[in-house]
């Protein structure tokens, strides 16, 4: 017995003892990759909802939009994923109903960094990242950990898969070590932008299989979102 009054159970193999294990998070899979331009902004998610080696949903969304320019793609838990994503569209609709203006995507992201941060103690199980416009009509980026510290990046990868995306982003987008002149480099469009998305989870669902399926990629502007859908390997 333990000081607490609980029995310890031995490592070893007890007759007729049967120990078990409780763990309130699962994780159902799923990868991420947002870049931000000059005035557009990028972000693209698998569809591909999974548990251990089984596949839920070969067509499920991982991409939330919250208003006209701003996307959440959220990952990890899909409970938690659905519990955060639907308080966040209740305290935009009270904003929205409140002040009679739409939330800006730098407000949007304040606002989901204080909801990671109030769950600190018991953290949502995902994986965020929030691409949209800001105030200037700039792409922006932004990431968080589990307890809901916000990062503002030009690209960023998240997921299962983050591992394995990042890199590729690092040498497409940032130019990392390479040493190249600013006249070298390629200009960042909308049309590179989605083709290096779309690259990047080609090579992940090779090597991830908990990414595939398909990519929906949201396209952010001034005018409004555009989606596309990339087809990847099924099995």
């Amino acid at each position: 017995m333990s000081r607490l009054g609980f029995e310890q159970f031995p490592d070893y193999q007890v007759p007729g003892v049967k120990h078990v294990d409780f763990s309130p998070y699962e994780s159902n899979g799923g990868s991420i990759v947002a870049i931000a331009g000059d005035d557009f902004a990028v972000i693209a998610a698998d569809t591909r909802l999974s548990s251990g080696y089984n596949i839920h949903s070969r067509t499920q969304s991982k991409l939330f939009k919250l208003s006209h320019q701003t996307v959440l793609g959220s990952t990890g838990c899909w409970a938690d994923t659905l519990s955060l994503t639907g308080s966040m569209k209740v305290r935009m609709q009270s904003y929205e109903h409140t002040h009679l203006r739409t939330m800006t995507t730098e407000a949007v992201a304040q606002m989901l960094s204080i909801a990671m941060y109030n769950r600190r103690f018991f953290p949502y199980y995902v994986s965020n990242i929030l691409a949209g416009i800001d105030n200037e009509g700039k792409g922006v980026v932004y990431s968080y950990d589990p307890i809901g510290h916000c990062e503002k990046a030009t690209y960023r990868a998240g997921g299962t898969a983050g591992t394995l995306l990042q890199p590729v982003l690092d040498n497409q987008i940032g130019h990392k070590n390479m040493n190249l002149a600013d006249a070298d480099k390629i200009k960042l469009t909308k049309e590179r932008a989605v083709s290096v998305a779309s690259d990047t989870f080609i090579s992940a669902a090779e090597r991830d299989i908990y990414t595939g399926d398909s990519v929906l990629i949201n396209i952010i502007t001034n005018d409004g979102i555009e989606v596309q859908t990339l087809p990847l390997r099924q099995d």
